[in-house]
C-alpha cells in the first residue's frame, strides 16, 4: 500500500488557530482552531488534493527533503510532515455512496413500495449488470 509523506507549513494565526500549506502542492491548504485540529485537517487536505490530482491525471511530484518557506508566512510557523495512505483515500471516495435522483412511472413507484423494494439496491444490481461489472465482494 502506498504511503505518502509531505512537508507542511503550520502558520498561526494569534488565536490558537493554524493555516497549513504545503509548499511542494501550491493550492493544497487547509486550517484548524488548534495544532491537532489543523494537523487532522492537513492530512484530509493533503489525501483529496493527491486524490484529485490523480483523478485529472496530473503527474505528483516528489516530497522534497527541504522547503522554501513563503516569505510572507507569519512568525513561529511549525513544520510538520503529514501522512497519507492515497489508496485508501482513492477506495474510499470511488466507493462511498451517491444520491442521484430518477424518474419512474407513479404507478411503478407504489407498486414497488407496496412490495418494499430496496430502490438503491435495485439500481445498483440492474447498473452491475447491464454494465457488466464484477464486483469482488
Amino acid at each position: 500500500m502506498r504511503k505518502v509523506s509531505y512537508l507542511a507549513v503550520f502558520e498561526p494565526n494569534g488565536s490558537g488557530g493554524f493555516g497549513v500549506y504545503f509548499p511542494d502542492l501550491p493550492g493544497c491548504v487547509s486550517y484548524g482552531d488548534s495544532f491537532e485540529q489543523a494537523a487532522r485537517e492537513a492530512e484530509d487536505a493533503l489525501g483529496l488534493h493527491l486524490y484529485a490530482m490523480e483523478k485529472d491525471g496530473d503527474s505528483i511530484p516528489s516530497p522534497s527533503q527541504s522547503l522554501e518557506i513563503d516569505p510572507e508566512t507569519e512568525s513561529g510557523y511549525w513544520v510538520s510532515c503529514v501522512t497519507v495512505y492515497p489508496d485508501l483515500v482513492k477506495n474510499e471516495l470511488d466507493n462511498k455512496r451517491v444520491k442521484t435522483n430518477t424518474t419512474i412511472p407513479a404507478w411503478l413507484k407504489e407498486a414497488a413500495e407496496e412490495r418494499q423494494v430496496n430502490f438503491s439496491r435495485l439500481l445498483e444490481i440492474a447498473l452491475l449488470e447491464y454494465l457488466g461489472v464484477a464486483v469482488n465482494r
